[in-house]
């Protein structure tokens, strides 16, 4: 059996102790380009030690839970999860939601924001893969109406925003800019100077306020910068900026007890 020491499992208040945890790349048992928590099966890491990853992740969570994950495709759709799917044919989306106790729902990204949505009272937990295409297209307000649509109460959901690409390190072009300023006005707010032609976007920021504007009273955000943290974060923009030929990619899970 593979074994590994030192991982790294972020927790947030507001999701008031439900099961969850947003991982970084400590620990795990991958090496090189990978090392060490990666759980993305489409890397070109082996096989096992993904598998492995995955599990381990899984049981600092919740032991011994049903792991439940798509395939992202940086869109706005969303499933209701009553069964795990298989690891090697998993759904195109990106969310999920369910009030099925025992399942752990997994979030993969490297730069994207991972969100996790909780409304303890009436045992209905989310997850959603808040990349920018995903988030202007409107990804954690369909996980949010899902949510209600299984019996959460909007006013009762509470969302954390875990490790993510920060402003500082999210260079972008005009024509980026300009999409989201069509989109909204006020989205300007949410980018910073760069060099000519170019802006600093804040997508945590801007996640955050599509979150507020929804009708969510409790938002956390906790604030880490993967592309600028290499020994805590896989970082796909990091990768790139770094001529790698692949790239890992960490989990958040969050799941209801049994």
């Amino acid at each position: 059996m593979l074994s590994a020491d030192h991982m790294e499992k972020l927790t947030a208040p507001a999701l008031g102790g439900l099961p969850h945890g947003f991982f970084g790349r400590k620990g795990g048992v991958s090496g090189g380009i990978y090392a060490g928590l990666n759980i993305a099966l489409g890397s070109k890491d082996d096989r096992a030690a993904v598998l492995e990853n995955r599990r381990l992740a899984g049981d600092a969570v919740m032991p011994g839970a049903r792991l439940a994950r798509v395939h992202q495709i940086h869109s706005a759709d969303i499933l209701v999860i009553d069964e795990a799917p298989a690891p090697d044919n998993p759904p195109k989306a990106d969310a999920m939601v369910t009030g099925r106790p025992g399942i752990l729902l997994g979030i993969s990204t490297a730069d994207c924001v991972p969100v996790l949505f909780a409304d303890r009272r009436a045992g209905v937990v989310g997850a959603a893969h808040s990349g920018w295409k995903g988030a202007i297209a409107g990804v954690n307000e369909a996980t949010i109406q899902a949510m209600v649509k299984q019996g959460a109460a909007r006013e009762n959901i509470a969302c954390a925003i875990g490790p993510c690409i920060a402003q500082k390190s999210y260079e972008v072009d005009e024509g980026f800019f300009r999409r989201f300023i069509e989109a909204d006005p006020a989205n300007e707010h949410f980018f910073g100077t760069g060099k000519a032609d170019h802006h600093q976007f804040d997508l945590e920021g801007y996640v955050a306020a599509r979150l507020a504007a929804a009708g969510i009273r409790q938002i956390e955000c906790l604030g880490e910068d993967t592309y600028s943290q290499p020994e805590r974060f896989f970082s796909y923009r990091r990768t790139c900026h770094a001529g790698e030929s692949d790239y890992g990619t960490q989990i958040s899970l969050i799941g209801l007890p049994r």
